[in-house]
């Protein structure tokens, strides 16, 4: 087992024993989809790329994906975004 996969094994026990929810334990993000009009994205590290039709969110090691048309970034927080537009899909990528 990776160090990593053996850090992620012992916080989720952790997090499991103590009864914290894991995202907040595991550092993994939290994303709200609201129909196909807005996405809201906790826990981000960053935006990588943005433009009208792709928004890409770093959190923690990889990246969502927002695909759609007329992508507007409505709010920019240090831990969540909300992206608002006619969302066509969400994905993760390495």
């Amino acid at each position: 087992m990776a160090w990593k996969e053996l850090k992620n094994h012992f916080k989720k026990r952790f997090s499991d024993y103590l009864e914290l929810p894991e995202d907040i334990a595991l550092d993994l993000p939290k994303i709200v989809l609201i129909g196909n009009l807005q996405v809201f994205i906790e826990n981000h590290r960053g935006i990588q790329e943005y433009n009208p039709r792709l928004v890409r969110v770093v959190v923690n090691d990889k990246v969502v994906e927002v695909a759609g048309e007329g992508l507007t970034l409505r709010n920019i927080l240090t831990d969540e975004i909300c992206v608002e537009g006619r969302i066509s899909s969400l994905s993760f990528a390495d």
